[in-house]
């Protein structure tokens, strides 16, 4: 068997349908899009949410609430996390640099550091955010907390 040899199984290449092209094609007058109107018309494009005339339901349902795009979101740590990061990654250091090398979080993620829970390891940290009662805890175990922009 060659390239030039092959060919595809009987009956596994069919003649495109030529619509439009008279009566002899079978499918004359129409071309298989019915009567006239909108639809049977050429570069004829369905809006997306089309629902026939019928109100379409993002005008029927009523708006609710807004969203701040002012919002500064950020990646929470407790501090009865902080024991059991420290303990699992080795972390010398609670900074962005060390939370991103070990895929805790991504690049552009702002670290809030909250006080729940204890803290029992002396570390220094250097995050976006803080909380008072997180800042309290971290200075009572004999840590430093700096507030990186």
């Amino acid at each position: 068997m060659k390239l030039h040899n092959l060919r595809p199984a009987k009956g596994a290449v069919h003649k495109e349908k030529r619509l439009g092209r008279g009566e002899a094609s079978g499918k004359g007058g129409t071309s298989t899009k019915g009567n006239k109107g909108q639809e049977a018309r050429t570069g004829y494009q369905r809006k997306l949410a089309h629902e026939g005339g019928q109100m379409p339901i993002q005008r029927r349902v009523p708006k609710r609430g807004f969203k701040n795009f002012n919002r500064i979101e950020y990646k929470v740590f407790n501090l009865g996390q902080i024991d059991q990061l420290v303990e699992k990654y080795g972390i010398q250091e609670f900074s962005l640099e060390t939370l991103y090398t070990n895929g805790l979080i991504s690049q552009t993620d702002r670290v809030k550091i909250l006080g729940n829970g204890e803290l029992k390891t002396k570390l220094t940290f250097k995050v976006n955010a803080m909380s008072d009662k997180a800042k309290q805890a971290i200075e009572t175990a004999g840590g430093s907390i700096e507030k990186v922009k």
